[in-house]
């Protein structure tokens, strides 16, 4: 059976108050005359140390799924939660009430005994179990509460003997204890949070490196052979052959700079408009990458269409982030010694279809 640190905690938690409220030794201070009293203040200390443990406690499976907010959790998921007010409140009247009710059930003498002053252990105890369920305010009143108390009932100097100054100390030590964890667990998510940007940065740049490395191979197959006969020529080419360097360039360029409005249709239109001797420019910017294949082949087939009947002398074709339109095709020639636009068209984004929607809005909930 494997045991979580709350669990280990909680049940120490519980045997530390319960050995301060029924471990002193009652029998020697002469309660017998208020024993009510004095078992009723061991019941409320006891009640209310148990109830601070346990009442409000989320389980880490809760914070996991989102319904609680673990900001500022000193482990994580499986940190202390938020004492509830009224618990707090009980935390604080038991404070003020406890340590007067046992040191009025004894005569003056035994006041500095240990079984009247382990109420100052007790409460210091308690006021840690506050301190640890994020009510760092109500510990220091209910501290400063035991203190005015001591100062009353038995003198401010000897109630710092015996035990006032340590239920301080643990007070304090607590709060800082969970400053440090409440750090470092803020240091341990941001770590994780870089980790994972990191990481993603790191997926992101062996993507475009792949890529990259596509469209160097496909370049390299379009231009090698043309390139490969330059290199042999020094440069020396015949008309056909700067032709074919030029088309081959154009190739290029498609592929490097709009390879996702490219397929086969497209391809061989792009290469019969360069043919006829049209200057033509693909640039893809963006307002694709959302399209699955489905829309991509929709726009590719109808730019072909437009393309296939496109006479201008230099065709630009451009796509952009838009909210409707995917691509956007300009031809422009010269008339009669000025230039002119003779072609425009814009082809509208794909509608997903009813039953594609119907799935990503189920796989987005």
């Amino acid at each position: 059976m494997r045991l979580r640190p709350r669990i280990v905690l909680s049940a120490l938690g519980v045997a530390f108050t319960a050995y301060l409220g029924i471990g002193w030794q009652w029998w020697e201070g002469g309660f017998a005359d208020h024993w009510a009293a004095t078992a009723g203040a061991v019941a409320l200390y006891l009640a209310t140390s148990w109830l601070s443990i346990f009442w409000g406690q989320r389980s880490g499976e809760a914070l996991q799924r989102g319904l609680v907010d673990d900001t500022g959790m000193t482990t994580g998921v499986g940190g202390p939660t938020l004492l509830p007010a009224w618990v707090a409140g009980l935390a604080l009247l038991t404070a003020a009430i406890v340590p007067s009710v046992v040191w009025a059930s004894v005569d003056e003498a035994g006041r500095t005994q240990p079984y009247a002053t382990w109420t100052i252990g007790a409460i210091g105890a308690l006021m840690v179990i506050v301190v640890v369920r994020r009510r760092p305010v109500v510990a220091a009143t209910g501290i400063a509460l035991l203190t005015l108390q001591g100062a009353v009932w038995i003198g401010l100097l000897p109630v710092l003997s015996v035990g006032l100054v340590g239920s301080i100390v643990w007070t304090a030590m607590a709060q800082l204890l969970m400053w440090s964890t409440d750090r470092a667990s803020r240091e341990s998510t941001q770590l994780t949070r870089l980790q994972r940007a990191a990481s993603e940065w790191l997926a992101s740049q062996a993507g475009r490196q792949r890529e990259r490395r596509v469209q160097v191979q496909r370049a390299l197959a379009v231009a090698g052979p043309v390139l490969a006969r330059t290199i042999a020529a020094g440069g020396d080419l015949d008309t056909h052959e700067r032709e074919l360097a030029r088309l081959a360039e154009g190739r290029v360029r498609d592929e490097l700079r709009g390879r996702r409005l490219l397929d086969d249709d497209v391809r061989g239109v792009l290469e019969a408009a360069r043919q006829r001797g049209a200057n033509v420019t693909v640039l893809d910017e963006g307002g694709l990458d959302g399209l699955g294949e489905r829309g991509l082949r929709a726009v590719r087939a109808e730019l072909a269409d437009v393309l296939r009947d496109a006479q201008s002398e230099r065709i630009y074709i451009r796509t952009a982030p838009h909210e409707t339109v995917a691509v956007t095709v300009v031809g422009r020639s010269r008339e009669d010694g000025e230039d002119t636009v003779d072609l425009w068209r814009e082809i509208a984004l794909p509608v997903p279809a009813p039953d594609a929607e119907k799935r990503s809005a189920g796989a987005g909930r």
